[in-house]
């Protein structure tokens, strides 16, 4: 399946039914909607960019998995990877409103060495 660089995933997520951890894509499961904008390519690998409309349990993983294109180094909805020993997720900004003085906070972290690593490769 071809994908576009630029995309919206669409299809909702519930619990699987054998699992007390795993989340799996189904129509009878919570609305959950990603969309996602491909950064850069690289020789065995991509960088993508997530953001999300709702907010269920492993939902990057989970649509990621969905179109065929599990996070590197998830053994969950994956596989391990010798480029890193963990998912390689990363949240590098998030921005809200605080609930007391209303203000827009916004933070930004940038990517981990051990991610930097694997885009370097």
């Amino acid at each position: 399946m071809k994908h576009k660089k630029i995309g919206i995933i669409n299809a909702n997520i519930a619990r699987k039914e054998s699992s007390i951890i795993e989340r799996e894509i189904n129509p009878n499961g919570q609305k959950s909607i990603t969309h996602y904008r491909l950064i850069q390519n690289f020789a065995d690998c991509c960088l993508v960019e997530f953001r999300l409309e709702t907010g269920r349990t492993h939902q990057i993983r989970v649509h990621s998995k969905y179109l065929g294109h599990s996070i590197l180094g998830d053994s969950l909805y994956g596989t391990a990877s010798g480029f890193i020993s963990r998912q390689a997720l990363h949240s590098y900004k998030i921005s809200f409103f605080h609930p007391v003085t209303k203000e827009k906070m916004e933070f930004e972290i940038p990517l981990p060495d051990d991610m930097k690593k694997i885009c370097h490769t």
